[in-house]
C-alpha cells in the first residue's frame, strides 16, 4: 500500500503547491495514491487564508487528499468560538496571538492587521465578521489521525502503550514528551510532524517530516511504500532509511 504526506505548512502556499508538483511527478511514474497532509495548514506564514483554501476546494473537487487537525488548526477555530479559551497544552503566556505562535499572521491574511497589538474583544469581533464560516467548518472536521496498511498518520503523535483507537486528542495534536524520547515498536509506522526539525528523519519506530517550514525550511513530501519512505525532491525519490540502520 502507497500513500503520500506533507509536513506542517504552516501558511506557506508556495511550498505546498511546489509539494504537490514532486507528489504529481511521483505518481506519474508510480500511480495515484492518497496525499495525507498531517496538520497545521495555518500561523507564522504569509498565506494561511490560502492555504485552507486552496486544500479546501481541492477536496471538493475530488482530490484524494486527507487533511489532519494539529494544534494550530484547533487553536484557531476555538479562538473564534472563544478567544479567551486556553488550550490545555499551550504554557502562559502564550495564547493564539503570541507572536510565537503565529495567529496573527493568520489573521492577517483574512485582512485583520496588528491583531497581536490590540485588546483582543475587537480582534475577535473583526475575525468573525472576516473569517470564512466554511475555512472553520472545514478546519473543525478534519480527523485527527488514520491508518492506512502498516502507516499510522498523526500530527504530533501518539501516547505509547495507549491503543490507537483510544489516543486522547490532545496528545494526537501536541505531545511530544513520552513520545519523541520512546523507542518501543508502536506496531504501525507513525508518520507525524509538529516538532520542527532542520530535515526530516526516520527513527526506526516513527518518521518525523516537520522541516520547519513555519520557520523558513522546507516543506517535506514523502512517498511510503509499506514501510519504506522516500524523500521527494525535483530530483525523484531519495530513500529515507532508519537512523539505526
Amino acid at each position: 500500500m502507497r500513500s503520500y504526506a506533507i509536513g506542517d505548512i504552516h501558511g506557506h502556499l508556495d511550498l505546498l503547491k511546489r509539494a504537490h508538483e514532486r507528489i504529481a511527478k511521483d505518481i506519474a511514474q508510480h500511480g495515484p495514491a492518497p496525499v495525507v497532509h498531517l496538520g497545521d495548514l495555518e500561523d507564522r506564514g504569509p498565506d494561511s487564508r490560502g492555504v485552507i483554501d486552496w486544500l479546501k476546494t481541492g477536496m471538493e473537487r475530488g482530490e484524494d487528499w486527507v487533511v489532519l487537525k494539529g494544534n494550530h488548526d484547533r487553536l484557531f477555530t476555538q479562538f473564534i468560538h472563544d478567544p479567551w479559551w486556553a488550550d490545555p497544552a499551550l504554557s502562559n503566556p502564550y495564547n493564539w496571538l503570541h507572536p510565537a505562535v503565529g495567529g496573527a499572521e493568520t489573521l492577517r491574511s483574512y485582512g485583520i492587521r496588528a491583531a497581536g497589538d490590540r485588546p483582543i474583544d475587537p480582534v475577535h469581533r473583526e475575525a468573525v465578521d472576516r473569517v470564512d464560516p466554511a475555512h472553520l467548518a472545514f478546519l473543525e472536521s478534519r480527523p485527527t489521525s488514520l491508518r492506512r496498511g502498516d502507516v499510522f498518520f498523526v500530527h504530533a503523535g501518539i501516547r505509547p502503550g495507549i491503543a490507537l483507537e483510544d489516543q486522547a486528542e490532545d496528545d494526537l495534536v501536541w505531545i511530544r514528551k513520552g513520545f519523541l524520547d520512546d523507542n518501543r515498536d508502536h506496531g504501525p509506522l507513525i508518520v507525524h510532524g509538529h516538532t520542527a526539525l532542520d530535515q526530516a528523519r526516520h527513527y526506526g519506530n516513527r518518521v518525523n517530516i516537520d522541516s520547519s517550514a513555519a520557520y523558513g525550511g522546507p516543506l517535506t513530501a514523502i512517498a511510503i511504500d509499506g514501510r519504506e519512505v522516500f524523500l521527494l525532491t525535483d530530483l525523484g525519490r531519495v530513500p529515507l532509511r532508519p537512523e539505526s540502520a
